[in-house]
């Protein structure tokens, strides 16, 4: 069975769904018996055979008991966020998922029951399963649904008006959210209108919180902001500040220390412990704590060869990073985000954050792209605050002497592309990966997952017209 709204809401757009069901049936080998749909206003479908009104259905039909399954049940499958052109399907059990969440509500979100808990992402993905739905009632909080985005809602002064209104004790969204509102409102005047008085956390993970964001949002609030880093596959934070046992002086750029439960390493490309300060392939020693996958959907093979097999008894995070004397854990950014330039190996999100401290960049990605002679060459992306009446090329050499500077001219950074948006998942991942596909002249799949494929497209051709690589030989497969 197919469960779908009538339409989704996209700030200016109404998007039918029900055209895109009908398709993804008709190409698809297995037909469902119904499709159930929920009329939204904005846009009402039309039902066709086979297809019934949500609501029509729920006026008449009985009550049904809970229905009790063993801890080891299957509660759901979950798609990777798709960066590649193919998602895992992630399998997660129902008992140990909620003692983990249950738990993290208290270690980690320092919640107790009756207090409000508002998570700003998508239902659909695990932020929004875990902590939107499961977690907070679990524990018997209130949690707050919002559909919207962060800006454009009908401002960006959205997230704070929520807060004071339905007195929101701890907050949690994607670093990218923060930026997009630093993008619009840079001085947070909207801000200044409300009462958030009773937030007492704010919480961000699902990318890096590069530190220029960190500290923006450090300077704003009178509360404690807390990176934290998860997958998808756990289900719940492997790393964290943990307020609700003993919370713990934040570092710019650290999700502070692993959350109970993770045996944590670092591994060099020998599979050895890297020193302190040292990067390498961040890792988890098995056996994986409760609220972990339990595999990937019909592909056991998959699930030993993408987390399994790289270093046995540890499960690969595919994240780089390091701890640092203190102890404190480093989330650099993918493994694949490590450039070699001319033997050296480089971290983009190490330029990222240079090329994001510049006060006029409200948001960036570095990639590295082919280079005959060098092997790669990092190039940057760079989308300028709203109000930037600067000169391109002119804030283009400041970065390229930031970076210079900074990392030193061994990063070979020469090249940046300011650009009015970037392609991102819907969960706000920027699609990296894809990019560096397209600076190297391959052909390209755009995921499923991808917000707004015109933003891809502009990308592309921004590449075509500043010569990037060889973006001008990358097509798009059909």
């Amino acid at each position: 069975m197919v469960v779908a709204a009538s339409c989704g809401i996209e700030l200016g757009k109404v998007l039918p769904y029900k055209p895109m069901v009908d398709q993804a049936v008709e190409l698809s080998a297995h037909k469902p018996d119904a499709c159930v749909v929920y009329q939204r206003e904005a846009h009402r479908a039309e039902l066709g055979a086979g297809d019934h009104d949500w609501e029509a259905l729920v006026a008449k039909a009985p009550f049904a008991e809970c229905v009790p399954v063993k801890g080891t049940h299957p509660l759901y499958i979950l798609y990777t966020s798709g960066t590649t052109g193919k998602p895992k399907g992630v399998m997660r059990d129902t008992g140990g998922y909620a003692v983990a969440l249950a738990y993290s509500m208290q270690a980690i979100y320092a919640m107790e029951p009756g207090e409000v808990f508002f998570t700003a992402s998508d239902v659909g993905w695990v932020v929004g399963h875990s902590y939107i739905v499961y977690a907070p009632l679990l524990v018997g909080c209130t949690t707050v649904v919002y559909e919207g985005k962060p800006v454009k809602t009908p401002d960006a002064g959205s997230f704070w008006r929520l807060i004071e209104e339905y007195r929101v004790k701890s907050f949690f969204t994607a670093p990218t959210a923060f930026r997009a509102i630093k993008k619009e409102d840079p001085d947070a005047k909207l801000l200044q209108s409300y009462d958030i008085s009773s937030l007492k956390h704010l919480y961000v993970a699902g990318e890096r919180l590069d530190p220029p964001t960190f500290h923006w949002l450090d300077d704003l609030l009178d509360v404690p902001v807390i990176d934290h880093w998860w997958q998808t596959e756990t289900g719940w934070p492997i790393a964290a500040n943990l307020p609700g046992i003993e919370p713990m002086p934040t570092k710019a750029g650290s999700a502070t220390f692993p959350v109970p439960g993770f045996n944590v390493q670092v591994l060099n490309r020998d599979g050895e412990q890297a020193k302190p300060m040292e990067q390498g392939s961040v890792v988890i020693k098995q056996p994986m704590p409760p609220g972990c996958l339990t595999g990937v959907w019909r592909d056991e093979k998959r699930f030993h060869s993408a987390y399994m097999a790289a270093f046995p008894g540890y499960y690969l995070t595919g994240d780089g990073g390091y701890f640092d004397e203190q102890g404190y854990l480093f989330i650099m950014g993918r493994t694949d985000d490590v450039i070699n330039v001319a033997g050296h190996r480089l971290s983009t999100g190490e330029m990222e954050e240079v090329v994001g401290a510049h006060p006029a960049v409200a948001e960036c990605a570095v990639i590295g792209i082919h280079d005959d002679l060098k092997g790669q060459l990092p190039i940057g992306l760079v989308i300028p605050k709203d109000g930037f009446n600067g000169d391109e090329a002119t804030l283009e050499a400041e970065l390229i002497a930031r970076v210079r500077e900074h990392i030193g001219p061994i990063a070979c950074f020469k090249q940046v592309l300011v650009v009015d948006r970037l392609p991102k998942t819907r969960s706000g991942k920027i699609l990296r990966k894809l990019l560096r596909t397209i600076a190297d002249g391959k052909e390209f799949a755009i995921p499923s997952t991808i917000d707004d494929p015109t933003s891809l497209m502009d990308v592309h051709a921004a590449m075509r017209e500043r010569s990037v690589g060889a973006a001008d030989k990358a097509t798009p497969l059909d």
